[in-house]
């Protein structure tokens, strides 16, 4: 049991008497950080979380916001970092079955996933084994179940050798007037448990996904990893969305994290009711099992329906049409308590506050850089000599972390449903809503970027997910996050946390755009190694299908314009860590004011774009200009000339500054070269042409950069493939 001594003394006080063994184990998951979110509950009232577009925001198993007249989007995003440490395939697989369920729960048809990876390199074998079977287990649940997986974005590093970040997105669409939400508000309402049947797998997953990994954790916590199972979700989902269509579904929610206890007890207390379960009703898969492993299991697939008692019949018509379990498992009471039965005796009875709503934790928090923090790692900064930049361009190029991810896409099918109009290799992928709007859905993070500096580290993570979806010609409306971090117990850690949390609140305030919906994961630790901070977050942005944009080249003789200054600004970047193997310094500067301005004027030359002259537009972000430019040269297999000389910039910056830094609030966009000058005055931003699209060759400043297409394209292309075949 986590429960501390002090929450133990608090859980006597408020039931006035010792707990039993059932109710400490209830009281022991939903007090873990993975349900109660103690720690970080007093730093995320930062977020900005109401809007214009905004129908519900934090607090039920997703976001959502509106679309048009009649659709919203429902949207929303989870961590399944431990249990894919431990069982990369089902830890995966389960990851994204959960994030589903909090989709459908809340009437939506799911219409796209997308994964944020974070592994070790991929000469490690056990990181490559890692790599394989989370990517399987996505791949092999979303095809299943007939979702599409549209994007992501994939960091390899030391850092992950023992941590893996294992984070998924899932959007889906509903009728403004077709939403429902997981509450149980009306006394004597009926809960039905529909779906998978109750075993042992996954007991304790919350706990153990809020306790430190250790070597020992592949063996003694792997039955905490739950069994997936993509064939039943098909018929829930299909089972959900019948019920959802001809009977009045009074509240709805799935049993993830917490299974029954944190299920039963959440929708009673948002009612600001009480209910009351028999276990002998629960459908189980396992014989002899206790009442503290029914309320405690995590098993996959299963949700509870509360309807009126008129309905419940047809209900279960419904559920025996799809040859699922289910049962009516108890009702809904006006005694703000979670009173648990077995053949109609009382083995459990706690407030539902009190499972709900634990108390917050005030954690300490120290800057390791700062005084009174205790002894701080000091690294020599170290100076480094700039090689040629055609060998740093094809370096980067076959990074691991730049070249192309291919491998991990073509797994899986991104084109079911049919409303892929953007599929994943570009800044965002883009999908259809209806004849006239699209969606455009990104996730992006810099873990070395937030390590260096976690203020601006986690601004830059909203900006560059912000600048990816303005780059398809989408302007951003909602905000999920999924953030990664240490053992919130120690003060540097929490501190880390901290402000991550202000910069991306930031910047978040900044665009206007709210946080809806998310997840923290704590203690992404293994004996003494932290995880880099790494928060991830994904941005879903609005658009006319008329003016989506893709990054690769399109026409000979369009002309290149670079928005947004470029700075000294190499410390964290991808040249650095690849060329010269360094992490040092801190890491650029997130300017709010300049990233409003960029974005504002790209979405400004799209929108007013009558002709058609902006060709194309890709964000600076990842091994800066050099790299942005070769992308769209491989992307659209047509080379370009490029001086940088003109490019906005500071004063005094090197060559290799000027190509590799990461500033942010850059974009590279084409133009028909008759329309350049028109374009250029609309833009409101710092912007130049650097050069023109033509020819088979990428020739930047001629001395600096002349390299042929097709070698570029070796670099960039099969560099994992070589480690996977």
């Amino acid at each position: 049991m986590t429960l501390t001594d002090s929450e133990c003394k608090f859980v006597k006080k408020e039931l006035g008497r010792d707990p039993n063994s059932l109710e400490y184990g209830m009281l022991d998951i939903m007090f873990s950080e993975h349900c109660s979110y103690k720690s970080s509950r007093p730093i995320l009232r930062l977020f900005p979380n109401e809007g214009k577009r905004v129908i519900l925001g934090p607090g039920d198993d997703a976001g959502i916001v509106e679309l048009t007249d009649e659709l919203a989007l429902v949207i929303g995003m989870e961590s399944h970092n431990h249990p894919s440490a431990i069982e990369p395939y089902g830890g995966a697989g389960t990851g994204i079955g959960g994030i589903i369920r909090d989709i459908i729960s809340m009437g939506a048809k799911p219409i796209a996933l997308l994964d944020s990876l974070r592994f070790g390199p991929l000469e490690d074998q056990k990181s490559r084994y890692i790599f394989e079977y989370v990517v399987k287990g996505i791949s092999d649940y979303g095809n299943r179940v007939g979702i599409p997986t549209v994007g992501g974005e994939i960091e390899f590093d030391d850092n992950f050798k023992f941590n893996p970040l294992v984070n998924v997105i899932c959007a889906g669409l509903v009728k403004k007037s077709d939403i429902v939400l997981g509450s149980a508000p009306n006394v004597g309402d009926i809960f039905v448990l529909m779906g998978g049947t109750t075993g042992r797998d996954g007991i304790h997953g919350v706990t153990f996904a809020s306790e430190e990994l250790t070597t020992e954790s592949e063996l003694e916590s792997r039955p905490a990893v739950q069994v997936g199972d993509p064939f039943t979700k098909k018929m829930v989902m299909e089972a959900t969305f019948e019920a959802l269509d001809k009977i009045e579904v009074v509240g709805l929610k799935d049993l993830g994290g917490g299974g029954l206890t944190c299920c039963v007890s959440e929708m009673a207390a948002k009612g600001g009711n009480g209910a009351e379960v028999e276990l002998t009703t629960i459908p189980l898969r396992e014989e002899g099992m206790t009442a503290y492993e029914i309320m405690l299991s995590e098993s996959q697939e299963r949700m509870i329906f509360v309807v009126n008692p008129k309905d419940v019949d047809a209900l279960m018509e419904i559920f025996n049409k799809y040859e699922l379990p289910a049962a009516v498992i108890g009702k809904v009471t006006d005694t703000s308590r979670l009173v648990l039965k077995k053949e109609g005796e009382i083995i459990a009875d706690v407030q539902t506050e009190l499972l709900s709503d634990p108390p917050v934790v005030n954690r300490e928090s120290c800057n390791p850089a700062g005084e009174g923090c205790g002894p701080s790692e000091t690294v020599e900064y170290q100076e480094v000599e700039d090689i040629d930049p055609q060998e740093a361009l094809l370096k980067l190029l076959s990074s691991q972390n730049i070249a192309s991810k291919s491998w991990v896409y073509r797994q899986y099918d991104h084109e079911v449903q049919i409303r892929t109009v953007i599929k994943p290799g570009d800044d965002a992928a883009v999908l259809r809503i209806d004849d006239e709007k699209a969606i455009a859905l990104t996730s992006d993070c810099n873990s070395i970027h937030t390590k260096l500096d976690p203020y601006h580290g986690g601004a830059g993570a909203i900006a560059e997910a912000i600048r990816n979806v303005v780059s398809m010609g989408a302007e951003p409306v909602c905000v999920v996050d999924c953030l990664n971090f240490g053992n919130p117990e120690k003060p540097d850690v929490f501190w880390q946390f901290k402000e991550c949390i202000k910069g991306m609140s930031d910047i978040a305030n900044t665009f206007e755009t709210p946080v809806i919906s998310g997840n923290v994961s704590f203690y992404n630790e293994t004996e003494g190694i932290t995880v880099n901070p790494s928060p991830v977050v994904g941005v879903a942005g609005l658009m006319d299908i008329k003016d989506i944009r893709t990054m690769d080249f399109k026409n000979e003789g369009d002309k290149i314009i670079l928005i947004g200054n470029t700075y000294p600004e190499l410390d964290g970047s991808q040249y650095h860590k690849e060329v010269f193997d360094v992490v040092q310094g801190k890491s650029p500067k997130v300017n709010m004011d300049a990233e409003l301005e960029s974005a504002d004027a790209v979405l400004k030359i799209i929108r007013e774009d009558e002709n058609d002259a902006v060709t194309a537009v890709h964000d600076c972000s990842a091994g800066g200009i050099a790299i942005a430019v070769a992308e769209m040269t491989i992307s659209g297999d047509l080379g370009a000339a490029v001086d940088i000389s003109n490019a906005p910039k500071a004063d005094n910056i090197s060559d290799a500054e000027a190509l590799f830094s990461e500033s942010n609030a850059r974009f590279i966009v084409t133009v028909k070269s008759e329309y350049v000058d028109e374009i250029l005055s609309k833009i409101d931003a710092p912007a130049a042409v650097i050069g023109e699209v033509g020819g088979k060759i990428l020739t930047i400043n001629q001395n600096l950069i002349n390299v042929d297409i097709e070698k570029l394209k070796e670099s960039y292309y099969g560099v994992i493939e070589k480690f996977m075949a």
